[in-house]
């Protein structure tokens, strides 16, 4: 067997073990860019050198793989990827305010770099360190704003419950709101997205470094019926929104652009036609 094969098997082994239910061939093609077909054959490698190999039939007839063997966490492979990716993540964390994500980040890395012997630990940060040297980032203009700790952590606490929160907003005078959050829209500015039960039943859009204050309330609360944060996203501009200006749009280039432009992505619902023509609902 190829080392490359024998390197999928483990990690296809590992992922198995790892999830709670196993894993199912469209998880197999996503994780390893591979064919239906080469899923198959992956499942029938894993089921021939792996004895406790679990088949599942589930209730929506899809066949899943699962593993249970605690020694199977000793086989480790090389973690730079995952080391690099937890630094990044930490990094932009940090910079948009987000300390307790960014502590947790440091954990997992921490955590990754504890099982490995102190010579691969030394490799495997200077390593990282090396590549983070290597990569930069596109300054935006303008000024960035901070978040405030207590404000974010106090938003993250009402988004796991679902909680209700009472914050002040904008100016120090301006009086207390009861609202329920249903997600953040974070970038150049970050949204708070929630629903201001006095004020009616349609999302409003609080920006994070105008929230002065924020607690969250012992108060549960239902999230509104058929809401999905990135359909909210996906029809804003910017943070924007007018409903009266819904619909889709229509985009042609001419055949010298076409081929560039098909290389965009100008939407996240877009379709591309025949003749290039990409389609974007607004």
């Amino acid at each position: 067997m190829p080392f490359s094969k024998a390197r999928d098997l483990v990690r296809l082994a590992q992922l198995a073990g790892a999830r709670r239910i196993g894993i199912g061939l469209e998880e197999i093609c996503e994780e390893f860019a591979v064919s239906h077909r080469t899923a198959q054959r992956m499942t029938d490698a894993l089921e021939t050198v792996f004895a406790n190999v679990e088949v599942i039939d589930g209730e929506d007839r899809r066949r899943r793989w699962r593993i249970v063997d605690p020694a199977l966490g000793r086989l480790q492979l090389r973690q730079e990827t995952a080391i690099e990716a937890l630094e990044i993540a930490s990094l932009a964390a940090r910079g948009d305010g987000r300390v307790r994500h960014a502590s947790a980040l440091d954990d997992l890395r921490d955590e990754l770099l504890a099982r490995l012997t102190p010579k691969d630990a030394l490799r495997t940060e200077a390593d990282v360190e090396a590549v983070l040297l290597a990569m930069g980032s596109v300054t935006r203009p303008g000024p960035r704003v901070s978040l405030a700790p207590a404000v974010l952590d106090a938003v993250i606490e009402g988004l796991r419950g679902p909680f209700r929160l009472r914050l002040r907003y904008g100016t120090g005078d301006a009086s207390e709101r009861i609202i329920e959050p249903h997600g953040l829209l974070l970038g150049h500015r970050s949204y708070l997205v929630a629903r201001q039960p006095d004020r009616g039943e349609g999302m409003r859009n609080f920006r994070m470094d105008r929230i002065l204050s924020a607690q969250t309330l012992d108060e549960s609360f239902s999230f509104a019926s058929g809401f999905s944060l990135q359909e909210y996203a996906a029809r804003s501009f910017g943070v924007y929104q007018d409903p009266k200006q819904y619909g889709e749009v229509v985009w042609r280039f001419a055949p010298r652009a076409a081929s560039r432009a098909v290389e965009f992505s100008f939407h996240p619902n877009q379709t591309v036609s025949v003749g290039s023509t990409p389609r974007c609902p607004s």
